[in-house]
């Protein structure tokens, strides 16, 4: 089954994993052999007991929940973030704005 076209989640990255697990019906052993990562520590990363991994990492749980890595927001949060360290004047404009 696939997951519902969703561009973006606006979960935090454990339920929108869980989510989307819950939609294509993947099990955490079956995404493990997807991944190549562990089914515990894709359970840790689903409940919050380990650190936001990679770009990578989170790239191919993506891929194996049909979904781009940018579906998740702490892929999109890292874009932003690399293109503010790149762009000092961006910066300054979007801190006036908000403060």
């Amino acid at each position: 089954m696939a997951a519902k076209t969703r561009i973006y989640s606006k979960e935090p990255l454990g339920p929108a994993i869980e989510r989307l697990m819950a939609e294509t019906g993947i099990t955490y052993r079956a995404l493990a052999e997807k991944t190549g990562l562990s089914a515990g520590y894709l359970n840790h990363i689903v409940h919050g007991n380990r650190r936001v991994p990679s770009t990578d990492v989170i790239g191919r749980i993506g891929k194996a929940l049909g979904v781009k890595p940018d579906h998740f927001r702490e892929v999109r949060v890292r874009i932003i973030i690399d293109k503010l360290e790149e762009t000092p004047a961006l910066v300054d404009r979007l801190y006036k704005r908000l403060s």
